[in-house]
């Protein structure tokens, strides 16, 4: 990148990312959004988005769309495929060292979200794109007609289940817990046990994904009888929870037990530095939330830099 010095970096390409682009660029701030991936963050991989106020239902990836242009036709700068590897404060900056070299802003925001929970099993890491996912959107389409396991009882879990059943011939949702413990929206729930292709397995946990070229079968341990069995499956689809992308930031941060950025009321983490998104401590887990948060991030920020030249 020619330019290298902004009032505002955003860091991370997701709902809160893009929302705080849109409110910093309208309010005049020069900014720059760095996005490791693909614009849109986890809601790229999301089949249907039911609950955004105003848009009834709509794909992830075009939702994600939709956020990526608004904040390009405000005046925000988008570059994706930088990643930001470390960050450090110096002479009233904010530095990020990234894969494009080095980029400084008066203020930055973080918005890096989550990565997806390893299971942690035997077998997951070598089978990893030969039958082990952690995308049905993306890889749904190859189960065409073949049997495979959803791992999980939250949203995700059950909504991608739902998915899948429009390819596969058999969807095995395998939870940890009993029924009751399932923490899935009842309305996600209800079109699940409803279809005649899915079934859940409750009580249950995936000790090892066993396979030479491919996933082949799966051991499957019952916590409530003892019991561990062998079953043969053609893929396993794993949604276990999420944990923060937090890391290059521990410099210029605080962050709870688990690595979630800890802010104040205004988002602020540190002088110079916000969090918004799934990335911040007590976040709640919706796309409409990060949006809010990106606002309030931008004009937290805008009001730092500002301050800055009194």
């Amino acid at each position: 990148m020619d330019k290298t010095e902004y009032e505002l970096i955003i860091v991370g390409g997701g709902p809160a990312g893009l929302t705080a682009a849109i409110y910093g660029a309208r309010a005049g701030l020069d900014v720059l959004v760095v996005e490791k991936g693909v614009f849109g963050g986890q809601i790229s991989n999301s089949t249907l988005v039911e609950n955004y106020p105003g848009i009834e239902s709509i794909s992830g990836a075009e939702l994600a769309g939709r956020f990526a242009e608004h904040a390009k036709k405000a005046g925000a700068i988008l570059k994706n495929f930088v990643e930001v590897f470390d960050a450090r404060k110096e002479g009233g900056w904010v530095v990020l060292e990234t894969t494009a070299g080095e980029l400084k802003a008066r203020a930055v925001i973080i918005a890096t979200g989550e990565r997806e929970k390893k299971l942690g099993v035997p077998g997951e890491e070598g089978l990893k794109g030969k039958g082990v996912s952690y995308c049905a959107t993306c890889d749904g389409p190859f189960f065409k007609d073949k049997e495979v396991i959803v791992v999980g009882g939250g949203n995700s879990a059950v909504s991608e289940g739902i998915y899948l059943a429009n390819f596969a011939k058999k969807v095995y949702v395998v939870y940890r817990r009993g029924r009751e413990g399932l923490k899935a929206e009842k309305a996600l729930l209800d079109r699940a046990f409803e279809n005649k292709k899915m079934e859940f397995v409750f009580n249950t946990e995936v000790k090892e994904i066993i396979g030479k070229e491919k996933v082949e079968e799966v051991l499957l341990f019952n916590n409530k009888t003892g019991k561990s069995k062998k079953m043969r499956i053609d893929g396993v689809f794993i949604y276990i929870g999420m944990e923060p992308n937090s890391g290059p930031f521990k410099r210029i941060v605080k962050t709870d037990e688990h690595g979630y950025i800890i802010t104040d009321e205004s988002l602020m983490a540190g002088d110079g530095v916000f969090a918004a998104g799934d990335v911040r401590k007590n976040n709640i887990k919706q796309v409409v939330w990060a949006a809010g948060e990106g606002a309030l991030a931008a004009v937290s920020a805008y009001r730092y830099i500002r301050n800055l030249s009194r």
